[in-house]
């Protein structure tokens, strides 16, 4: 058994060490916010954050998160009021939404780093987080009206 930290809460896993932790999160603990996208780590849907830091929970296995804290989108803000859900909602950035949580943890990420972020910093954090409905300049907004509004996240 491995022992994880997803979302504050100390948890045992069933799954073989080299599960990928997306598999882990949504298939043995029902964490469904994170998505699976592409498999390779190409598209940013299945983005949380391991220690804070952004990682591809679809190439990232089970054994590279043991003793170590998960935040998952149901984590970030379990209200729903984190600075980024609502700059999202104001910039109406979502569409479809499939890709939505894994840029929001890719953009929470950015913003603990650096809490007032310029444009090529947002381009440059969030390059390789994909969005098929194209909504690139509401994301971009988004990230600065949260920056604007908290002083970052």
């Amino acid at each position: 058994m491995t022992e994880i930290t997803i979302n504050g809460r100390r948890v045992q896993c069933r799954s073989e060490s080299d599960t990928p932790l997306l598999w882990v999160l949504r298939d043995e603990f029902g964490m469904r916010g994170t998505k699976y996208g592409c498999g390779l780590a190409q598209c940013g849907a299945c983005t949380v954050h391991l220690d804070n830091q952004a990682v591809r929970s679809c190439v990232t296995p089970l054994a590279a998160a043991a003793g170590r804290r998960i935040t998952t989108i149901e984590g970030l803000a379990p209200q729903g009021d984190h600075p980024l859900h609502k700059a999202w909602i104001a910039e109406q950035v979502p569409q479809c939404g499939y890709c939505q949580s894994g840029q929001i943890m890719g953009a929470a990420a950015l913003l603990r780093r650096v809490p007032r972020p310029t444009d090529a910093q947002i381009e440059d954090a969030m390059d390789g987080h994909l969005c098929r409905c194209g909504t690139y300049p509401r994301i971009k907004a988004a990230i600065k009206r949260a920056a604007a509004a908290e002083g970052g996240a």
